[in-house]
């Protein structure tokens, strides 16, 4: 039996997941600078021992309503091609082993911003976690599909 480790969070009470090697660390942060005339899916850049961070805000790139960064705020950082970046995401969740054979595509009645950025889903007990697309969640250029 394959398995693959997921670290999931929570995103307006929905489940995502990415693949453990994907990540670099997870952290609560709450000190953001804006950046004039980014992509409306940039949160704001922050600083990590020296490294500067963009924090993209998944809420935008699914298509919902921005995340206000008064206060600490839940990052998912990515190990990237070029440079780590942020995924400020509502909830932390943990970190799972899942069955590669139980791997699905995305339902047929998953669409709009979401469907472009989620690759297939798990069924955990009672939950559906949505396996997120990385390059996608965080490419601020991409043009979301209408809902």
């Amino acid at each position: 039996m394959a398995t693959r480790q997921y670290a999931t969070f929570e995103v307006a009470g929905q489940l995502f997941g990415v693949e453990v090697h994907t990540v670099q660390e997870v952290l609560s942060y709450n000190e953001y600078t804006m950046v004039p005339l980014a992509p409306s899916a940039v949160g704001g850049l922050f600083n990590l021992r020296g490294q500067v961070i963009a924090a993209v805000d998944l809420r935008v790139q699914l298509g919902l309503p921005r995340q206000t960064l008064d206060g600490p705020v839940m990052n998912v950082i990515l190990r990237g091609d070029e440079e780590p970046v942020s995924l400020l995401v509502d909830k932390i969740g943990e970190v799972v082993d899942l069955d590669e054979a139980t791997f699905e595509p995305p339902p047929d009645t998953l669409n709009g911003p979401t469907r472009d950025l989620v690759v297939g889903t798990f069924k955990l007990e009672g939950r559906l976690m949505l396996a997120l697309n990385v390059a996608q969640a965080v490419d601020t250029y991409r043009t979301p599909a209408a809902g």
